[in-house]
């Protein structure tokens, strides 16, 4: 391939082998400037004027550490063409936000995500994670590892966290995969004319859920998340009930897609580095946080996010001009070889690990990243002390250009 050769716009890219993701992204951060795109064509968004591709590791921190002048607000962060207005009012939450109305909305949230607040949580992280692994060990044989393993324990926790019940855990898992569900078939059911309705519908009925929810809490509180929100009176600040259901809907997608992908693809980096497992093994808890990075840097679940430019700037010898966007890889920034040593490589003592698979630095570094560490390392340590020998099959990726998926992965053990 060459640089003249594919497309980050085109979905059939999103489609190719990895290994041909990885010599297009290496091609481009060798070019002198970023290259420029023009938008994907979206049928409930009308095609914006390109993008540049910033795919080095360098770019997407100085971008992240200016959100002044890289902004999340104009047209919506996590998707290339503009957001329409319809979209907002279940998709506007705080990423998709700047400062002042991010700084209030994470001011009001983010207590519940303290490194404090998620030690509260451990004990039901690891009690889900050995619940998990004890269905496991009964199966006679192996079995899809995403959907029976991965995908349980955010979603368990993520839930729980909220107070939103057991019965409801499926319409949650099932309304975050059409949300984040890329142009894949098996999510939009094949007809992309269509996709638009889907994701609002899939909105409106998550919306619905917490604010009913949400409603019954006002005037019977208990311990959960929910109840601490609508309730909440930070400095005279409340949450109106849109903007509560804006942020479930990014808890529970964010929360449950991006971990749950690292965990599969950390089981699917074991698999093919034996020699890392086997390192892993001698010392599962001394050697967790060093592999933990590693999962994510190379996992990367989330593949981009999207600024505009707030006025004329010049970055790093670039020269981006007023309304230009600006498109930030970071599966291709944590593959930076000027960063990272033999950057294509499963290294789980890699040290530094300055990885930007939560983002960059500044206000949208990810809110959850304390309990993603938390869920990955407990469920990692079950596996490993318990599961004897537990390998991943080859992936079943998901179809999107936004989300580093696995769909489904057969295991044995």
């Amino acid at each position: 391939m060459s640089a003249l050769h594919f497309d980050l716009s085109d979905r059939d890219f999103w489609a190719r082998p990895m290994s041909e993701r990885e010599e297009a992204f290496e091609r481009l951060r060798a070019r002198d400037t970023p290259a420029f795109f023009e938008e994907p064509e979206m049928a409930f968004a009308p095609r914006g004027p390109g993008y540049h591709a910033l795919v080095r590791h360098a770019d997407i921190l100085e971008a992240s550490r200016n959100p002044e002048v890289f902004c999340s607000g104009d047209g919506g962060a996590t998707n290339i063409p503009d957001m329409p207005a319809e979209f907002a009012e279940y998709f506007g939450s705080m990423i998709n936000m700047d400062d002042p109305r991010h700084a209030r909305l994470r001011r009001i949230v983010s207590r519940a995500f303290t490194p404090k607040m998620i030690k509260q949580f451990e004990s039901d992280v690891e009690a889900a994670a050995a619940a998990i692994v004890d269905d496991l060990l009964v199966k006679s044989s192996g079995c899809d590892f995403v959907t029976e393993v991965a995908a349980r324990l955010p979603l368990k926790i993520i839930c729980d966290m909220m107070g939103i019940p057991e019965r409801d855990y499926q319409f949650v898992f099932d309304r975050s995969n059409i949300i984040l569900g890329g142009f894949d078939p098996e999510y939009t059911g094949g007809e992309l004319d269509q996709l638009a309705v889907r994701l609002l519908n899939a909105g409106m009925e998550l919306q619905q859920l917490v604010q009913d929810l949400a409603a019954h809490r006002a005037d019977n509180p208990t311990n959960d998340l929910i109840s601490s929100l609508v309730n909440a009176n930070i400095d005279g600040e409340r949450l109106t009930m849109q903007e509560l259901g804006s942020f479930f809907i990014l808890l529970v997608v964010a929360g449950n897609e991006t971990t749950r992908n690292a965990i599969s693809h950390g089981l699917r980096l074991l698999t093919e580095n034996p020699d890392q497992r086997a390192l892993w093994l001698e010392d599962v808890d001394g050697r967790a946080p060093g592999a933990i990075e590693e999962i994510v840097r190379l996992a990367s679940p989330v593949n981009f996010m999207r600024r505009k430019v707030t006025r004329d700037v010049e970055m790093n010898g670039n020269l981006y001009r007023k309304g230009d966007k600006a498109v930030l890889f970071y599966w291709a920034a944590n593959r930076d070889e000027s960063v990272f040593t033999d950057a294509r490589r499963f290294d789980i003592t890699r040290h530094p690990n300055p990885h930007v698979g939560y983002g960059g630095p500044g206000p949208h570094f990810c809110l959850g990243a304390h309990l993603a560490r938390r869920e990955i390392t407990v469920m990692f340590r079950e596996l490993l002390r318990r599961v004897s020998h537990i390998e991943g099959g080859e992936p079943d990726r998901l179809h999107s250009s936004f989300i580093n998926g696995i769909k489904h992965m057969e295991c044995s053990f």
